[in-house]
């Protein structure tokens, strides 16, 4: 079993149920406290911690007036309030213990386009460097599609990924997964350990619960695939109690997500932990087996293209029975895919009018994602 107390770098993801109490929209003060006490032990021993905290909108609530489901404007307007008074909080209470926090805010760009990724990661690598403990939260402020990435759950993952943290924590109203949701199934039975990610696991995962947290089961599943693929172990634990970082040190109950132990090039986690693909390739049985292999992906071996997607874009890989064997970055536009699959790659000037590349998806730019 995985233990945390092995781990070199560390990320913790934290959410709005945890740290706001949900009745009075306030602090929980003497609760984040005892987490920043846990960070301190991690750091005295030497483990670099990053914090990925939820709560900005939560925590601006009353003091704006605002109830009920909240509109687009008005959650960026809460974010805005909000995301002072978290980065102060989390400045003060980790202060006391003789921490530097510092502030990082972060879109979905700044994870999936790679000029970014990197400069994010080198500003992430430095603050580590120097000794401070990153507090991230989503940019929610300037969002202008859906307010989130859709969950901190997959912000964390993105950030693990990110800057090769070996450990991902979310910690959660529950103790880690179970085979159904245990507030319905009193049979519902715990899981201490995941070795690898099936189609079994991912379908245990449930709707989000009510309240502040967009979070629920299916998205932790969701990061858990993320950072898997990278190389990360990850670790559902319940964080209600206080200094539930210790007691996950302790050996508490949670369930660990087991990584493999070759994850590949720091491009290729890059690549298979990327969020949002554009573009859907469904290949025959000849292709899967090249791939298999270590082959690129040939125009020949393709079926099916569905999506809109330009030169360069993540696109999924799907086998003819309708299950994702993997996913690259294409060579070609969606259009210009149409057009050459299925056909040998001597063809493809004579299909585009213009001398075009060999492969489809070159092997250095494609991940196999299969479990």
């Amino acid at each position: 079993m995985s233990k945390l107390e092995e781990a070199r770098c560390v990320v913790i993801k934290i959410g709005s149920a945890l740290l706001v109490d949900s009745k009075k929209a306030t602090l929980r003060e003497a609760w984040l406290d005892s987490v920043c006490t846990d960070i301190a032990h991690l750091r005295a021993q030497g483990t670099e911690v990053v914090v990925v905290s939820s709560g900005a909108i939560a925590l601006a609530r009353v003091s704006l007036g605002l109830t009920g489901r909240l509109r687009l404007e008005e959650k960026q307007a809460a974010a805005s309030v909000g995301q002072i008074k978290l980065a102060q909080t989390w400045s003060t209470a980790l202060a006391r213990h003789g921490l530097t926090a510092a502030q990082m805010l972060l879109t979905p760009e700044d994870t999936e386009a790679r000029a970014r990724h990197l400069n994010a990661r080198a500003t992430l690598r430095t603050l580590l460097k120097l000794g401070c403990v990153p507090i991230i939260n989503e940019n929610d402020a300037i969002a202008t599609a859906e307010i989130r990435f859709g969950d901190n759950d997959r912000l964390a993952a993105r950030v693990a990924q990110m800057i090769g943290a070996d450990t991902l924590v979310l910690l959660s109203d529950i103790d880690g997964l179970y085979t159904a949701d245990p507030r319905i199934d009193p049979t519902a039975q715990h899981i201490p350990c995941v070795k690898h990610l099936t189609d079994e696991i991912m379908s245990m995962g449930g709707a989000p619960p009510p309240g502040y947290s967009s979070g629920g089961m299916h998205t932790k599943l969701l990061a858990a695939r993320i950072a898997t693929r990278a190389g990360t172990q990850m670790a559902i634990a319940s964080g209600i109690s206080e200094h539930p970082i210790q007691q996950l040190l302790e050996n508490g109950r949670c369930t660990w997500f087991l990584a493999p132990s070759d994850a590949g090039s720091a491009r290729k986690r890059w690549i298979a932990s990327t969020l949002h693909a554009r573009g859907r390739i469904v290949i025959d049985d000849g292709a899967k087996n090249a791939l298999d292999q270590g082959s690129s992906l040939l125009p020949a071996g393709v079926r099916q293209v569905d999506g809109d997607f330009s030169q360069g874009d993540l696109v999924l890989i799907f086998d003819q029975a309708g299950t994702e064997i993997g996913c690259g970055l294409i060579e070609y536009d969606a259009e210009e895919a149409g057009l050459i699959a299925g056909r040998r790659s001597e063809e493809i000037e004579e299909r585009l009018g213009h001398t075009g590349r060999g492969v489809l998806i070159h092997r250095d730019d494609l991940v196999l994602t299969r479990s």
